[in-house]
């Protein structure tokens, strides 16, 4: 699968996302997602479009307990999600733009 990404790894169009995107986009955490996982990136997805912006890590965790699961936190989703970059690659995972505030 050929994906069009900007230079951070991120789709330049998030409208072709879908779960086979996002896997192909895991792959490089060595990441098989679950059906948990496309519903934490789905979340995330819906913030993008409800606020019009990508989630900063706190903002975007208060948001998945009440929309996922009220147990998660930052340590959950590092571990769930292979990564210590919480917002920033779930962002990706789900073919949103970065954060404004990560580097």
């Amino acid at each position: 699968m050929r994906l069009d990404l900007d230079q951070d790894g991120h789709l330049v169009d998030y409208t072709i996302w879908n779960k086979d995107v996002a896997q192909e986009l895991a792959r490089s955490l060595d990441l098989e997602l679950t059906e948990w996982h496309f519903n934490v990136l789905n979340a995330v997805r819906q913030f993008y479009q409800q606020f019009g912006h990508s989630p900063a890590t706190r903002p975007l965790i208060k948001y998945l307990m009440k929309t996922v699961d009220a147990n998660i936190d930052n340590a959950v989703l590092q571990q769930a999600f292979k990564t210590g970059l919480v917002a920033r690659h779930l962002s990706r995972l789900a073919g949103i733009p970065k954060p404004a505030n990560c580097l």
